[in-house]
């Protein structure tokens, strides 16, 4: 190995590789990873299944490498640091403060004295001496707090391009050139400009560093729900290697790994459960407050909490391939794009750059070749004056501080934007089209209706009942329970239990034979239900799915479980309506539940039985007709009409495809998120606007009175240090206007 590459050592990637089965697929894997480019050297470790590899190759594609040749493999990592991100923001935030006091230091102080005549007159001998010193503390001030401009500009001009960097370094420059000319060559310029303008070029970079360190600290503060995100995952994991659990760091954890989770901790990695019950807070996921019970076969996501039993899982995704991980990855995505309106802006930016340099030019021209005496003067005075007011600094922050403090805004309100093109498009939706269940409902049955017959009452059909379904692992036998807990009741206890699938449970309470089902268990069992048949179907079209009580042949009651509506459900819709905004609930339940659950959240169009695949082609009907669709879905079986929606929101949601397929997650579950994201989606436009309009008009206004438009009529030039300071303002201006969308409040239907 030689020097130089001793001191670059080649990236090294660990990957967990699923599928080896014996020592001959070392060879085999190591054949597979050695044909990607960009590999030099693989280790395949057959006691971990897992492989080292060094080299520049793009892990994605080493997957595919191992997938055609037969096994599965993802990368082994752990999350970021929650601090990492943090620190380095902070860090940023730190260097432009001190950045903008170091310029501040020197400008303000300049110009206050440049206004009350504290310094020596330009062209005598002390003046010489003083003003040189002040153009050497300049120079280090440009090079301090402007190097970075500088830099782009030279970059920039090097392959033919302009941006607000080429501006600003060529107004502070221009500036700085322009007041060491004045030093020496007073005589030779106009009496009016016979002076030095050093505090502009620092004053310029000051206000511009300030504004771009309130930017960070915007973005700073957008990112603190998602730091807190990043704050729940775990540090380690308890695997179970050889029959011995060992606890490791989460980056040692390999695919198909099987792991051990004790009561109170946080789950690793995602997986599946293979042994063990227990139940899982996912609220972190789902919004949801209700744990979620996990048996053999259940999944479990990265960073949800385990409440109480323990059980073994199998790790199926690991690094950044967990639900946690690309929750983290979609925010960021969506505080780097920008929206069309921001793309918008960048064409314009690109055009307005070199038509300014331009006007500074023929303004050059103009007044050398018409102005009076002394012409070059007048000319150098006037070409530096447009370039120093046309700086577009304003208009460089006018798009992505509105979005920063938006985005970070929603995350604060639990609404976190995916993708930044979400915050043009939400506020234009003219169509929505809802999810049934976890949507408008709350996606967890409960206890609805008790209805008792002969001698019993509604408590004892109710205690019955949850007595039967204790032994049942039925989803439908969680509400009945839970009812039964909040009323406190004792549990009789339960012989010869025998759940019939599909049809309910067969027991023996206190020597009496007990049926607890639908009419096909009570048929079977020779009992007679035919006179609680309208009943039945009365509840079936309210939503509500009976189940008959019999006791001895005899029914006793009627116990009906429902998915509600979410309690802020109907209020979202009327806000939606209110809006002028087309609502629509697309289900794959039966239509006389969606009728019914419609009904009550105040729905009048309804799609039923409509396939997960057949929900896009919905959207995609809507969308030919010319409306602009939103969808709010809650799993992977909405995600190709989320992803084929103008806007996609997920709700109540932590697997991947759903969060891949939105643009918006609604993390807490709740449908008045939509509204509010579309009320933000419009306000943030119209900052963004007002922005644009502000900094657009200043430049319209300031380019022709800095070129000398008003010296033929009023005899007065924009002088270059006022014009620094006003152009620095309007920046400061625009960074106000948009943290004005921090105070904003959505949860209101004030509109």
């Amino acid at each position: 190995m030689n020097q130089e590459q001793a001191g670059n050592p080649e990236p090294e990637i660990r990957l967990s590789i699923l599928g080896m089965r014996c020592a001959g697929c070392i060879a085999a894997v190591e054949t597979a990873l050695r044909g990607v480019n960009g590999v030099t050297a693989v280790s395949v470790n057959f006691a971990d299944h897992s492989a080292q590899v060094v080299g520049n190759a793009d892990p994605e594609m080493m997957k595919q490498a191992l997938k055609a040749a037969g096994y599965d493999a993802a990368v082994m990592e752990g999350l970021e640091d929650p601090g990492d991100e943090e620190r380095q923001e902070e860090q940023r935030y730190e260097d432009l403060i001190k950045k903008a006091t170091v310029a501040g230091g020197l400008g303000l102080p300049l110009m206050l004295g440049a206004h009350l005549d504290w310094f020596p007159v330009i062209g005598t001998v002390e003046g010489s001496g003083f003003w040189t010193i002040v153009a050497l503390l300049t120079l280090a001030v440009l090079f301090y707090s402007g190097s970075h401009f500088f830099t782009s500009a030279v970059k920039l001009l090097l392959v033919k391009q302009a941006n607000m960097d080429t501006l600003i370094a060529l107004g502070t420059g221009s500036a700085w050139l322009y007041s060491c000319v004045v030093i020496d060559y007073s005589q030779h310029l106009p009496s009016l400009s016979a002076h030095a303008y050093f505090e502009a070029s620092a004053v310029i970079l000051a206000f511009i560093n300030l504004g771009s360190a309130l930017e960070t600290r915007a973005r700073g503060k957008t990112s603190a729900a998602i730091r807190a995100l990043i704050g729940l995952q775990p540090r380690t994991a308890r695997v179970v290697r050889d029959g011995v659990e060992v606890d490791i760091a989460i980056d040692q954890v390999g695919l198909g790994e099987v792991l051990r989770v004790r009561p109170g901790e946080k789950i690793a990695v995602d997986g599946v459960v293979v042994e063990g019950h227990s139940n899982v807070d996912e609220a972190m996921l789902t919004g949801e407050a209700m744990p979620v019970e996990k048996m053999p076969g259940s999944s479990v996501a990265a960073g949800t909490i385990n409440q109480q039993g323990s059980f073994l899982f199998t790790a199926t995704r690991i690094g950044r391939d967990t639900a946690l991980a690309q929750i983290i990855h979609s925010v960021r995505q969506a505080q780097n794009a920008k929206p069309a309106i921001a793309k918008l802006a960048d064409k314009i930016s690109s055009i307005f750059v070199p038509a300014v340099v331009a006007i500074s030019a023929f303004t050059f021209l103009v007044w050398l070749i018409f102005g009076p005496e002394p012409s070059m003067g007048y000319a150098f005075v006037t070409a530096m004056t447009v370039l120093v007011i046309a700086c577009p600094c304003a208009l460089g922050l006018a798009t992505p501080i509105s979005v920063m403090v938006a985005v970070g805004r929603a995350a604060q309100m639990g609404i976190l934007i995916r993708k930044g093109e979400a915050l043009q498009s939400a506020g234009k939706l003219d169509c929505l089209i809802l999810d049934k269940t976890g949507t408008v409902t709350t996606g967890k049955p409960s206890l609805a209706t008790v209805i008792a017959f002969g001698d019993y009452s509604e408590d004892d059909v109710l205690q019955c009942a949850a007595s039967l379904e204790s032994g049942s692992e039925h989803p439908l036998a969680a509400a009945i329970l839970a009812a039964a807990e909040d009323k406190e009741f004792k549990l009789d206890k339960v012989r010869k239990f025998h759940a019939v699938a599909g049809h309910g449970i067969v027991g023996r309470i206190a020597d009496q034979q007990c049926l607890f089902g639908n009419v096909a268990l009570m048929t079977e069992n020779g009992v007679d239900s035919s006179l609680y048949g309208q009943k039945m179907a009365e509840l079936s079209e309210q939503g509500q799915t009976p189940m008959l009580l019999a006791v001895e042949k005899t029914v006793v009651g009627i116990v009906s479980v429902a998915d509600p509506i979410k309690a802020d459900s109907a209020q979202a819709v009327k806000q939606l309506l209110k809006q002028g905004v087309r609502v629509l609930m697309v289900t794959g339940d039966n239509e006389i539940t969606a009728r019914a659950i419609a009904a009550q959240a105040g729905i009048s169009e309804i799609r039923a039985q409509v396939l997960p695949q057949d929900k896009a082609l919905v959207v995609k009907e809507l969308q030919a007709k010319g409306q602009i669709v939103g969808m709010v879905g809650d799993g992977i079986n909405d995600a190709p009409a989320l992803a084929q929606a103008d806007v996609g929101f997920a709700i109540g949601t932590g697997t991947d495809v759903a969060i891949e397929s939105a643009d918006i997650v609604l993390l807490q579950g709740s449908l008045l998120k939509v509204p509010e994201a579309m009320k933000l989606s419009k306000l943030t436009v119209a900052n963004i606007k007002q922005n644009l309009l502000g900094a657009f008009f200043y430049n319209t206004i300031g380019i022709p009175v800095a070129a000398g438009l008003l010296y033929p009529l009023f005899g007065v030039l924009l002088n270059p240090m006022i014009a620094g300071a006003a152009m620095a303002m309007s920046s400061v201006t625009v960074v106000s206007n948009a943290n004005r969308l921090r105070w904003i409040k959505l949860d209101d239907d004030t509109d």
